[in-house]
């Protein structure tokens, strides 16, 4: 009998990718600032400011990817929601936590839980990321990052940042729209009981980082 294969971790695949990016794609000066940015954004206490474990889940209606208008309220009469939250498809980090939680969607559905994920993209933009990561659950447009205003993880970007990301090819501007053009979620899951009460809220100021998905199913 073969032993069973251990499946990757969603850390263990993120931390390949870092590795992959840090050492053999990003040159150092540009490391340096955004390294320096991550910091900045830890020391702006933004993870003080998020929404907490006990507090209600603000209501939004945003556009899927297929233009579609979907509510939280709404969709939290069927079940749970887990609600997660990323800076958009030319984030390598980000599609690798999109993929992961994909692999999951039927664990999420034993637990009566629908799975949304929200970045500030252009609709356009939130199809393709749906698409090109075969995605089948919510992706929702927040166009000027205003849901996640709500949710406190909105941050400024710096010009000097914002130009570093468009020398890659990922001018925010074409991405998000002008209204989102230097503004970006922090990393972000909440659990949201039918209740609309949040059961677990996960926010991280490192955009090399996620929640394990494991995590929010012992949330569920």
């Amino acid at each position: 009998m073969k032993a069973k294969t251990q499946q990757i971790t969603v850390t263990e695949e993120l931390n390949a990718t870092r590795d992959h990016y840090r050492n053999e794609v990003i040159p150092a000066p540009a490391l340096q600032l955004m390294d320096r940015e991550t910091q900045a954004l830890l020391d702006s206490g933004i993870l003080d400011k998020s929404l907490k474990v006990g507090q209600v889940a603000p209501d939004f209606m945003l556009p899927d990817q297929h233009g579609s208008p979907v509510g939280l309220y709404d969709l939290l009469r069927a079940g749970s929601v887990v609600l997660t939250f990323y800076r958009g498809g030319w984030c390598p980090y980000c599609n690798v936590a999109l993929r992961a939680l994909e692999r999951y969607q039927d664990r999420f559905a034993q637990k009566n839980a629908q799975l949304v994920a929200i970045s500030p993209q252009l609709p356009d933009n939130s199809l393709s990321t749906a698409e090109k990561n075969e995605l089948s659950f919510n992706v929702l447009s927040d166009v000027g990052n205003k849901v996640a205003s709500d949710y406190g993880i909105v941050f400024e970007l710096s010009e000097e940042l914002a130009q570093l990301y468009e020398s890659f090819g990922h001018g925010l501007d074409s991405v998000n729209g002008e209204e989102g053009a230097r503004s970006l979620p922090a990393p972000a899951t909440f659990v949201i009981g039918q209740d609309r009460i949040i059961r677990l809220a996960f926010v991280e100021a490192d955009y090399t980082k996620r929640l394990e998905p494991e995590e929010t199913l012992t949330a569920l």
